[in-house]
């Protein structure tokens, strides 16, 4: 009885190391996964707001095609005047440009660029980068692009930081038990 109660002081403390380090792992590899998301809207955002600054007109900088938000992964552009209404966009969301936050702006304007997961209703995520450009007409430029595929790459993460975490409790567990029953232990005796 003794044996199997130090196995479980054991096993406790080595379950402890194990689901934290498994709980590191998961957020290691979940943060990793959301920045890099925000990559090719960065470059896009910067770009356009370079450009719009440099006095390039709207057409030549935000696609004319159009993109549903909800069912399109790929990236898109809005461009906003300086008090943050829309003026151009390649996105649609039930056929119309997507609300943006007032905040965002307010953010923007004061920071330079804002990057964000965006949520304009449930079920449509979005990692949205965010520039304010100064020119002859200030604005600002959200590129973004939809959060689907790595949100299922993040539920991926956690799936196998479980199981690892699980398949190494149990062999932590038998190496213990192991490891107890070759060591010489108490068997009862009192002292002499």
């Amino acid at each position: 009885m003794i044996r199997v109660a130090r196995i479980l002081k054991l096993w406790l403390v080595s379950a402890v190391i194990v689901t934290c380090l498994a709980g590191l792992v998961y957020v290691v590899g979940q943060q990793l996964l959301r920045q890099t998301a925000n990559d090719p809207q960065i470059q896009m955002a910067e770009d356009a707001g370079r450009a719009l600054a440099g006095g390039q007109s709207l057409q030549a900088i935000v696609p004319a095609n159009k993109i549903e938000i909800d069912k399109s992964l790929a990236p898109f552009l809005i461009a906003f005047d300086g008090s943050g209404q829309p003026v151009a966009s390649s996105v649609t969301l039930d056929g119309q440009t997507p609300q943006v936050p007032a905040g965002v702006f307010a953010y923007t304007r004061q920071h330079g660029q804002d990057r964000l997961t965006w949520q304009p209703r449930p079920g449509v995520r979005i990692a949205a980068v965010v520039v304010y450009y100064v020119g002859s007409q200030p604005g600002f430029v959200l590129a973004g692009r939809s959060l689907r595929e790595v949100e299922q790459r993040e539920n991926n993460v956690l799936a196998l930081a479980a199981a690892g975490g699980l398949a190494t409790l149990l062999a932590a567990l038998v190496a213990i038990a192991a490891l107890e029953s070759l060591l010489p232990g108490d068997r009862g005796h009192g002292p002499a």
